[in-house]
């Protein structure tokens, strides 16, 4: 397949005589978020969103492989105005026309006579504005604003100007007035030619093919009638082709069809072209921590998965639908897809486990995550992915040791499983000042817990390790050099820390057990959910991360509560083994002795702490 280079629109700057051009800005721009009041009682607008999300299913074949970045969903956020603008102008034309209040719901003849409009007017009057928005007097002034989108999807159809959206209502409103004034109108051809035309848009800027080749096999004419995801994009990566609005047979007619047109179509329908069956380098295998974060999701709400997540007031009517959702997935489903990126020219996509935090705390429910894990890591294996690394509970000590469970029951896996915690562990204890002498450590004989403990043992830091076990301490202890084991005490109250200015929260600490912190603590954590920052007088630090290289293409959604660019440690961790090309499996417990070696290794690779 013929390699196809994309423009770097996105990448120019504006310039004064573009941005003073004659209705280029929308007479609502300056409202902000106020914007959306002029909406009003229309309800379509969510219902809207949700039909045109982009579903990030591996099983549909993607155009351009790219993903779509925190820049393009940034200046896309106003993807909507021309949802709002069709909203005013169906009511001012309501009020103005009494007779559309007393329209039938179905007139037969209306429907026809709509589409005739539609391909004898509609579609040769957008060809040839298509066409002149291309020349280089309004290509600069106005279109070049849609096609700053390097990566087509559906929202990139309403990302254009007021200037261009004003006649894109009028070539869309000419079969409405049409059939209106010959007497044909009905409420369903108004509503459903309005759906159907913003629906085609966009399906021609959704970038997945969905439209199967053999449908124009079997019915050669439908070419010229119908137009693919394909066909609309190579307009955005070759712009002097394909202008149509939905009919290319106005592009044959014009002779303006892009020569890879329905080969291109052909190959990436039937799965043969290279993007279509493309498998994963790396693998992060997370699961969803609970039924608000949930929606925190790109398929979901893209623009609220661009943002670290935060508990929001439009989330708690949602809560309903999503728990039925989660009991659903609970009862049947599979891992699916969340999202992916591209790093030095390997794909990483992030896999979730359909379970939700709370499960993995009932003791029935255990081998049922264990399956679901095993069976993504099986998958992976087969597909040819080369590392993939486990999310927070899906490690959990208690139930699969840390990985460990699934690489001694598959011994010949090709696929390296990696917890990632020893990354996580680097990431913690390279945030304590070097002069800190005494740490107070919670969640002590957990893995993490161990590894620091000993690590710090080393660097002679005074370890008081909160736990109610000896037995447990005195094994953690004894792996200590002879000459550091002094260096590690046994605690078994919050009092103990009393004066101790570092605390290391491995385990859930209560406002109340905080209150033994002196003023001026720091809070360092390893602890999932993160404990309340309950003192104003101390400082509390965020979960172990680090933020992806420069490099890194095609990122759009946020880990959770992690800041754009940023991904847990442990996430960071199954990168770094990746890009290394080690070959060795991190599971089980952490080898103390690497954590320095890790440290460096992601720091070689470009990633840095936050």
């Amino acid at each position: 397949m013929e390699e196809r280079k994309t423009g770097r629109l996105d990448e120019e700057p504006y310039s004064p005589g573009k941005l003073s051009a004659p209705f280029f800005s929308w007479p609502w721009e300056n409202l902000g978020s106020f914007k959306y009041l002029l909406y009003g009682p229309f309800a379509a607008k969510f219902i809207y969103s949700v039909l045109c999300e982009e579903a990030q299913n591996e099983n549909c074949y993607r155009i351009l492989p790219q993903g779509v970045d925190f820049k393009q969903i940034d200046r896309e956020s106003g993807w909507d105005n021309f949802i709002i603008l069709q909203a005013l102008i169906g009511a001012m034309a309501y009020l103005s026309f009494p007779f559309l209040a007393s329209l039938p719901l179905w007139d037969t003849r209306g429907v026809i006579w709509c589409l005739i409009i539609h391909a004898g007017l509609s579609e040769p009057l957008y060809y040839w504005t298509h066409r002149l928005m291309h020349t280089p007097q309004l290509f600069t002034r106005y279109h070049f604003f849609h096609h700053t989108s390097s990566v087509t999807q559906s929202f990139t159809a309403g990302h254009s100007t007021f200037m261009e959206d004003l006649m894109l209502c009028t070539i869309a409103g000419a079969p409405l007035v049409g059939t209106c004034l010959m007497g044909f109108g009905s409420l369903s051809m108004m509503y459903g030619y309005i759906l159907f035309f913003d629906f085609m848009r966009c399906l021609g800027h959704c970038n997945v093919e969905v439209i199967p080749s053999a449908l124009f096999q079997t019915f050669p004419f439908l070419r010229y009638l119908l137009y693919t995801p394909t066909y609309h994009s190579l307009h955005h990566t070759s712009m002097a082709t394909n202008f149509c609005l939905f009919m290319p047979l106005y592009d044959a007619l014009g002779n303006t069809t892009n020569s890879q047109s329905w080969d291109l179509h052909k190959q990436i329908s039937s799965g043969a072209g290279v993007n279509g069956k493309r498998a994963p380098d790396f693998v992060f295998l997370a699961h969803v921590v609970d039924v608000t974060a949930a929606l925190h999701v790109p398929f979901v709400l893209r623009s609220f998965s661009s943002q670290p997540f935060k508990t929001r007031l439009f989330l708690f009517p949602l809560w309903p639908l999503t728990f039925v959702v989660m009991l659903l997935m609970w009862a049947k489903s599979k891992t699916f897809l969340i999202s992916f990126y591209n790093l030095g020219g390997r794909l990483h996509q992030t896999w979730a486990v359909p379970r939700f935090g709370f499960q993995y705390f009932l003791p029935f429910a255990a081998e049922g995550i264990n399956n679901h894990i095993e069976e993504a890591i099986l998958r992976a294996d087969r597909l040819g992915v080369k590392v993939i690394s486990l999310a927070a509970l899906n490690k959990n000590e208690a139930l699969n040791g840390g990985g460990m469970l699934f690489v001694n029951k598959h011994p010949n896996l090709r696929v390296r499983v990696v917890h990632g915690n020893t990354l996580t562990a680097a990431v913690i204890l390279n945030e304590i000042p070097r002069e800190v002498k005494e740490v107070f450590l919670t969640g002590a004989t957990s893995k993490l817990g161990r590894a620091i403990a000993l690590y710090l043992s080393r660097r002679r830091v005074r370890v008081l390790m909160l736990t109610q076990s000896s037995e447990r301490f005195k094994s953690i202890q004894k792996e200590a050099p002879a000459d550091c084991q002094n260096y590690l005490v046994q605690v078994t109250k919050y009092q103990a820390a009393q004066n101790c200015k570092t605390w290391i929260v491995g385990k859930w600490t209560t406002p109340r057990e905080q209150r033994w912190a002196p003023a001026g603590t720091h809070f360092h954590q390893f602890v999932v959910p993160n404990i309340i920052a309950f003192r104003r007088d101390c400082t509390y630090g965020k979960l172990a991360a680090m933020k992806l290289p420069k490099d890194v293409q095609g990122l759009g959604s946020c880990e959770y509560t992690m800041d754009r660019g940023v991904v847990h440690a442990c996430h960071a961790g199954g990168v770094v083994h990746l890009l290394e090309g080690w070959t060795h499996h991190e599971v089980g417990a952490i080898a103390v002795d690497r954590i320095d070696l890790v440290w460096h290794a992601a720091l070689k690779q470009g990633l840095t702490p936050v």
